[in-house]
């Protein structure tokens, strides 16, 4: 929906089934009821997320033709777009392979610039347009940092082959479209200073000699994504602040939570946090921790599973976990969310906006324990709410 500064909404990746068909049913079926609750008098956008199937189907036929004819029947409009999961997201065993194809391959080239083709065909005049993506790639795959560099130089030239792509729809269409960096715990990109690190001193001189720097900083950007970068202790402000004055660009805020925890040093209750944690290992995401000892050092553990293996290292006095959780809840007891870390982003761009896109991204409602759970229409027309009174319009 529009908010005063660009637009609000949440993003289909919540949703199962990985053919259009599955896609567009439930879209039928849940966008009228929540447009009616949450802007009954004035178009509502929608972040859509398409798999690599669905991405191909769409193109099939009239289907496409189809879509935006409905969108217009509901008064709904496509403005951002997730193409970091490619394949199966749901009801399967995602883990490490939400990161597979990676930005190495062509696979996963071709598929990011068929979802700017569809998204140039969906986005109205007058907005621009972006795709969220993968980090490009996943760190534990190479151990090796000389193959770790080579893969990097790989997924870069992939990377500006969509810049390239995106001037060309530019030029024919007048709309511009941004393709969103994701940085994520274990990836190629895990914080914000280490995006601002590969855009100065790896994407912009290995793009210089085939596009100006003005241009590959229009295409190319970061996805704030708040939970990603709570689960680092990230400075949000110092971030936010360094990427305005290097004039880098945010295309999308993805707006999510993660799981904290204050480690007690009594071992009783200390027990008792970590079995609450435990609850939310589960077998389907990545739910990489970031442990802070008391030293103010970092852990870093790739699942939960393997932080609870070390549950007996004392020295930690807090864990992050990378599970998105409901961002209206904080305080759940003996753990609480990184909602802080929203209120303090959100705070900053209501001071001085830096996005047009905001999208709320909880996609852990089949996976998440019992006490969490609601029906998934409500959910989602609670968090809309609530960011909408965070911001106040």
């Amino acid at each position: 929906m529009k908010i005063n500064s660009g637009h609000l909404t949440f993003c289909t990746n919540i949703y199962a089934g990985e053919s259009w068909a599955a896609h567009f049913a439930v879209l039928k079926d849940s966008f009228p009821i929540l447009k009616a609750q949450l802007s009954p008098e004035k178009p509502m956008g929608i972040g859509l997320r398409l798999s690599n199937v669905a991405s191909m189907e769409l193109l099939q036929e009239n289907l496409l033709q189809t879509f935006k004819e409905w969108l217009a029947e509901v008064d709904g409009y496509v403005f951002t777009m997730n193409g970091f999961p490619y394949g199966g997201f749901h009801h399967t065993k995602v883990k490490d392979q939400v990161h597979a194809p990676d930005w190495t391959t062509t696979k996963r080239l071709d598929y990011t610039i068929r979802l700017f083709n569809i998204l140039a065909e969906l986005l109205p005049d007058g907005m621009d347009g972006g795709v969220s993506t993968s980090p490009l790639s996943y760190k534990p795959w190479f151990t090796d940092s000389e193959e770790r560099e080579k893969a990097t130089i790989t997924a870069t030239e992939n990377v500006l082959k969509v810049a390239e792509e995106l001037q060309k729809i530019a030029e024919r269409t007048g709309k511009i479209l941004h393709l969103d960096i994701e940085p994520e715990p274990d990836g190629f990109i895990e914080s914000g200073l280490e995006f601002i690190d590969w855009y100065e001193n790896v994407l912009l001189p290995a793009g210089k000699s085939r596009l100006e720097e003005s241009v590959i900083k229009q295409h190319i950007c970061l996805c704030y994504d708040v939970c990603h970068f709570a689960i680092g202790y990230e400075p949000h402000i110092d971030i936010i602040n360094e990427l305005k004055a290097k004039e880098i660009l945010v295309g999308k805020i993805q707006i999510s939570a993660a799981l904290k925890a204050k480690l007690p040093e009594s071992l009783i209750e200390r027990t008792s946090v970590i079995n609450e944690l435990a609850r939310f290992d589960e077998p389907t995401y990545l739910h990489q921790v970031i442990a802070k000892q008391n030293d103010g050092s970092l852990i870093r553990y790739p699942d939960l599973s393997n932080a609870l293996a070390d549950k007996e290292n004392t020295a930690a006095t807090e864990w992050r976990a990378h599970f998105h959780v409901p961002i209206f809840v904080e305080d759940m007891g003996l753990i609480q969310s990184t909602q802080a870390d929203i209120k303090v982003v959100l705070e900053a761009y209501k001071n001085s906006p830096f996005t047009a896109h905001l999208e709320v991204e909880t996609y852990t409602w089949e996976v998440l324990p019992a006490s969490l759970k609601a029906p998934l229409n409500d959910s989602i027309i609670r968090e809309l709410n609530w960011v909408k009174d965070l911001l106040k319009f």
